[in-house]
């Protein structure tokens, strides 16, 4: 499919109408159901609001540039009437009976939602292997990952089902799969969007946002939806904005921090040259590149999953087979119920990451691990604000190699867990970053994370659109 502001301009002239588009998607989504992109797609839904925006538009009434294009919205997002599983056997019938704020806005903007895209299991992978309702397959290459847990929401858009996608990212789910599958995917300041209506896996490092075929279609949906929500107290005061207002600037006196630690062992080296081929480009065009230091940064993917793992333990305790969630028919007890809904409806990735979450908040090691794991985050976040004194984004892999191949977090957990080195650390200290296709090795993508400071989305993807144009 092509790019919003392409959409959005046929729409404009009349050369085309959102039932049209709608009815596109659709039939790309049933052509590429193999890639299992969708856990379920919304069809007379999709098709009843595409006739809405259509007589709007012929009303002059049109609610904006998003007005009647079809997207998609990764299954950990509450749409009210929907199923909202999560990727779990927890939640394979559950009814979501609200909808989440970022769903709300976009709605509001006339954007049309075709169905909910398949994930890991409870946001809970870097693969999207776990998912209770089977693997995603990379439309790329199919022996490889498309990686997680927003693989779907990346496939979504990299097979032409839709023009842009919302996923969610606590450690990496939204940059991972962009780089995969040769997309773009944002993950704003934390706060920057509303959580409410987000199946929570890690509440301090949760953040939503957008993928798109091009830099600009993520600025567009940023635009919509984010600012303050009242649901959320974690959400930023700050008020909204249109975040393609820079994109006119190129790249001339931009300082490009380039970490040290990031392109040292442990980075593909065929990823590295295709990294440094891209810096260099950026030098030509006018960039400074500055090498920095991020001392600390080699405990990030420790801290990282000692605090989202803690965190994913109390949230999911709510999943007891008493309410809403998956009830076990062999339970005989109220222990039966318990342990045996919890066994057979979480799938094994998730209770692995439930048992260490309880060790590390158990009495014993609660402050060997997890408070170790907070002063670690802190020295993270401030090893950021020193490096930002001197440059004005920072430059690295988004990945430490290609795309794995499937089935190696089976074989190799520690393999995956280590996949997400260059993105734990953003969510950790809460900062933007962007993951944008930088080249191919092998007939495979690589990605280049750009990472900016906290709340200045708008010299990020500046910048970000500058380097595109580089591509």
């Amino acid at each position: 499919m092509k790019d919003l502001n392409i959409l959005a301009q046929e729409l404009e002239n009349g050369t085309t109408t959102s039932q049209k588009l709608v009815e596109e998607s659709l039939a790309k989504i049933q052509e590429t159901s193999s890639l299992n992109a969708f856990v379920s797609v919304l069809s007379e839904r999709a098709l009843e609001l595409a006739k809405e925006s259509d007589k709007r538009r012929a009303e002059g009434k049109t609610k904006s540039k998003l007005d009647g294009i079809p997207v998609a919205v990764k299954d950990n997002l509450c749409l009210y009437g929907t199923k909202t599983t999560a990727g779990s056997k927890m939640l394979a019938n559950f009814e979501a009976p609200y909808t989440a704020t970022a769903l709300e806005k976009l709605e509001a903007s006339g954007a049309v939602i075709v169905g909910k895209t398949n994930m890991d299991e409870f946001a809970m992978g870097s693969s999207n292997e776990t998912s209770f309702f089977g693997p995603v397959e990379n439309p790329i290459a199919s022996d490889r990952i498309p990686g997680g847990s927003s693989g779907g929401s990346a496939v979504a858009v990299a097979s032409g089902c839709v023009a842009a996608s919302l996923g969610s990212d606590t450690g990496g789910s939204i940059r991972q799969p962009a780089a995969c599958t040769g997309v773009v995917g944002l993950k704003p300041t934390y706060g920057r969007v509303s959580r409410y209506g987000l199946i929570a896996y890690a509440s301090s490092l949760d953040q939503i946002g957008p993928f798109g075929t091009n830099v600009k279609d993520c600025a567009e949906l940023l635009s919509v939806i984010c600012g303050q929500d009242p649901h959320d107290n974690t959400t930023s005061a700050r008020p909204t904005e249109d975040f393609t207002q820079k994109f006119d600037e190129d790249l001339s006196n931009k300082i490009v921090g380039v970490p040290k630690e990031y392109f040292a062992s442990g980075l593909d080296e065929k990823c590295k040259i295709a990294i440094e081929n891209m810096l260099t480009k950026m030098e030509q065009n006018g960039a400074k590149l500055r090498e920095i230091s991020l001392p600390n940064i080699g405990h990030a993917v420790s801290s990282y999953y000692i605090i989202a793992t803690a965190e994913a333990s109390s949230n999911l305790s709510r999943f007891d087979g008493v309410r809403y969630s998956y009830r076990s028919p062999e339970a005989k007890n109220l222990f039966d119920l318990y342990a045996k809904s919890r066994s057979e409806g979480f799938g094994k990735e998730v209770q692995r990451r439930i048992l260490l979450g309880s060790y590390v908040l158990s009495s014993g090691f609660y402050d060997a691990y997890y408070v170790q794991a907070q002063k670690v985050r802190r020295l993270i976040t401030e090893d950021f604000a020193k490096a930002y004194e001197t440059c004005d984004v920072i430059a690295s892999p988004t990945m430490p190699s290609l795309p794995l191949k499937r089935g190696t977090g089976e074989t190799d957990p520690m393999a995956m867990y280590l996949s997400d080195i260059y993105t734990v650390s953003l969510n950790l200290a809460g900062l933007p970053g962007i993951s944008l296709p930088c080249g191919y090795v092998d007939s495979l993508p690589v990605g280049l994370q750009l990472i900016g400071k906290p709340f200045e989305e708008s010299n990020l993807l500046s910048i970000a659109n500058a380097v595109e144009k580089l591509v």
